[in-house]
């Protein structure tokens, strides 16, 4: 089973990916773009040694870009190695996916081909998935589209922890390899719009042949290109869209003119386009689709001359970023959430209480009246204030100044009902469950047991509770619940249904086990530490725990 440490080492390998990946699309030109994916490999992914290996129009590979080693940089730049040779090493060793690893065992055959390489020195492997010096692993980069044609090989060496990488390593070089083909593809596209824009803007005797060429550049690209009017009533509205955008959002280009950007974009992001500048702006965002989806799109605009002294348009590149998006949301996701249970884990489950707390601790509020008053400013005492009042109401909204913030402070307040009689106030109740029995099983019938166990202990769990609330795994067989809105009787109420619903037995190839469950109930409240709630709640079931004969805690 996964153990705690891993999620938030994927968040930090996540982190520096997303970075390294932001990197890439920063770059100005296509050398820089080059040198940026090698020095990516370096930054974020865990490798001492990255070349990077460019297709040349006659089908050879030139190394165009290399970082870790300055010697080996100044003796195989600019190289070539012949297309033969290198779709000889494509095939070779194992397929990682899209990736190519060749082991030292079967590697010593490429050491008279004719493809650049470099040789690194190190002591022989102590255990299996050691890297070898002559170990190689290859990246092949292909464009965007379903003809897979090769862009480039990124070549990795090094590994800093000195092993072979494992299948999330991985996957992030497969995802850092795709995302520096759409890069390069990018740098060669925006390479041949400046080009075609200077020649608009100082070519005035070959006017003719410019537009030609910015047509050609504008339809057959192989993202969207739009271009919208400037200033004016009917500014955003769009003139001219390319073939690429119009099979994007499943719309004919004459329908395509009735719209602007802003009638396409999802509703929760026309703030990120408005604030998107004309010249230079980027974003990304969702569109719609002509079937009533959405698709995630990168936004880039720039402006545009119709001639010297004419009018200025605004051109678009939307580029189709939503296999991005779908690797980011899958990798967040799994850094989230528990891979047995598919539940929340501890650090989401720490993230979603921390954002419920504030610092401020709850103290006795003003009345109805008086809060309604201070809240449109009427004061009671002649000042503007009212003494004698609390910091925030209960489970209301606290109207006063927040330190370092603005004129009102909008958090939601949390609050503890007082003791355990049921007094009619609400709160975020936290119940904390420990399995009884869970051991035994693991012990007597083994982990696969003890994990169909889980898995239906989570799915009951999140059947006996109501959408909005929350059950998340905190390791081993503790799990714990968020429910907000709930009174003590309430609270004590769904901990006897979530315990009834556990108790039945469980059946697992052919066997039925049992296990029982403790539940511990604490309240998150506003002045507590995330720490704080969890220890209260697990200190309570403890409590219960010791309480309860030890007959109704066996399982089995």
């Amino acid at each position: 089973m996964e153990t705690e440490s891993e999620p938030y080492v994927r968040l930090a390998t996540l982190r520096q990916l997303h970075q390294v990946v932001t990197d890439l699309n920063t770059a100005r030109s296509l050398a820089d773009t080059l040198q940026t994916v090698a020095d990516g490999v370096i930054a974020g992914l865990g490798y001492e040694l990255a070349c990077v290996n460019l297709v040349r129009p006659d089908g050879d590979l030139v190394v165009a870009a290399f970082a870790g080693n300055a010697a080996a940089e100044a003796l195989i730049t600019g190289r070539v190695g012949s297309r033969a040779s290198w779709e000889r090493r494509l095939t070779m060793g194992e397929g990682w996916g899209d990736l190519r690893f060749i082991p030292h065992t079967e590697g010593w055959v490429l050491l008279e081909d004719d493809v650049p390489q470099w040789y690194t020195e190190g002591p022989e492997p102590r255990f299996e998935d050691e890297w070898h010096p002559q170990d190689r692993l290859y990246a092949p980069m292909y464009a965007s589209g379903g003809g897979r044609e090769l862009l480039g090989v990124i070549s990795v060496d090094k590994p800093r922890n000195g092993r072979r990488p494992g299948a999330w390593g991985r996957e992030a070089l497969q995802m850092y390899a795709s995302q520096s083909a759409i890069a390069i593809s990018n740098a060669r596209l925006r390479a041949n719009m400046q080009r075609a824009l200077v020649r608009l803007e100082r070519e005035q005797q070959a006017l003719r042949a410019s537009e030609e060429s910015f047509r050609q550049a504008f339809e057959y690209a192989p993202s969207g290109m739009a271009i919208a009017e400037m200033g004016g009533d009917q500014h955003g509205r769009l003139l001219r869209t390319n073939d690429a955008l119009c099979r994007l959002l499943g719309r004919p280009a004459a329908v395509m003119r009735r719209y602007s950007f802003a009638d396409l974009v999802h509703p929760e992001d026309i703030g990120l386009l408005l604030r998107t500048s004309a010249e230079g702006g980027r974003a990304e965002l969702r569109l719609g689709r002509r079937d009533g989806s959405y698709v995630w799109v990168s936004l880039r605009n720039s402006v545009v001359a119709d001639t010297a002294d004419g009018p200025r348009f605004l051109l678009t590149h939307v580029e189709d970023i939503e296999e991005r998006k779908r690797h980011e949301l899958q990798l967040a996701h799994r850094a989230s959430h528990d891979s047995l249970t598919g539940l929340p884990n501890s650090a989401e489950l720490r993230a979603r209480l921390s954002a419920r707390l504030c610092q401020r601790p709850y103290a006795v509020g003003p009345s109805a009246v008086e809060a309604l008053d201070a809240a449109y400013g009427e004061a009671h005492d002649g000042r503007g204030e009212t003494p004698g009042h609390a910091v925030c109401a209960p489970g209301g909204f606290d109207f006063d100044p927040v330190p370092g913030g603005g004129p009102f402070d909008h958090h939601v307040h949390m609050t503890a009902p007082e003791g355990d009689v049921d007094d009619g106030s609400k709160g975020l109740a936290v119940l904390f469950c420990d399995l009884d029995g869970f051991k035994s099983i693991n012990d007597r019938f083994g982990h696969n047991t003890g994990d169909a166990v889980l898995i239906e202990v989570a799915r009951r769990l999140t059947s006996g509770v109501r959408d909005g609330d929350t059950v998340a795994r905190l390791g081993g067989d503790e799990f714990v619940v968020l429910a907000d809105g709930l009174g003590a009787a309430d609270a004590a109420d769904l901990a006897v249904r979530l315990r009834n619903a556990i108790i039945p037995p469980i059946r697992v190839d052919g066997r039925a086990v049992r296990v029982g469950a403790s539940f511990g109930i604490g309240w998150a409240s506003c002045g507590m530490s995330v720490e704080e709630v969890l220890r209260s709640a697990d200190q309570r079931m403890y409590i219960e725990k010791r309480s309860r004969a030890k007959v109704h805690r066996r399982a089995g």
